[in-house]
């Protein structure tokens, strides 16, 4: 894999140690369980386990409030790297497709993000397009 000079900073707009961390919460949010499917047990017999098992929404809600704190730059930065990984746009349009990400008017961004099913293949693709990895970040700084 290419290195990227420090100069060159192909991705101003946003820290990629922050792209990693999205990556990391979407790839546990996709592995989560539906949840447990109710049944005849008796809750208080149970050690009501069934309340313990529903991580997905902390995760998920995790994530959307990450990908919420994000300012403009950085929202439209994380859509064009999610265009990129989808090839949507090549590594060498970076700067359109940020303009592109600008101009996108399809409700908060951690909604349309989410709603990839694909998204942190398509965010570590884009990363590797820019010659990065997230084995390259400590995923406890990203914030």
């Amino acid at each position: 894999m290419r290195r990227i000079d420090a100069g060159e900073r192909p991705m101003p707009e946003i820290n990629p140690a922050k792209v990693c961390f999205v990556i990391e919460k979407s790839r546990e949010l996709l592995a989560e369980d539906v949840g447990m499917v109710p049944d005849a047990s008796n809750p208080t017999d149970d050690g009501e386990r069934i309340i313990l098992t529903d991580s997905a929404d902390s995760i998920r809600r995790e994530l959307v409030e990450f990908i919420r704190d994000f300012d403009v730059d950085e929202s439209a930065a994380l859509v064009a790297l999610a265009w990129i990984g989808r090839e949507d746009f090549e590594a060498d349009d970076w700067q359109s497709a940020v303009a592109a990400a600008n101009e996108r008017h399809e409700g908060p961004t951690w909604k349309y993000l989410l709603g990839m099913a694909l998204l942190p293949d398509y965010l570590q693709d884009a990363l590797s397009a820019f010659g990065r990895s997230c084995e390259d970040y400590e995923l406890g700084d990203e914030r």
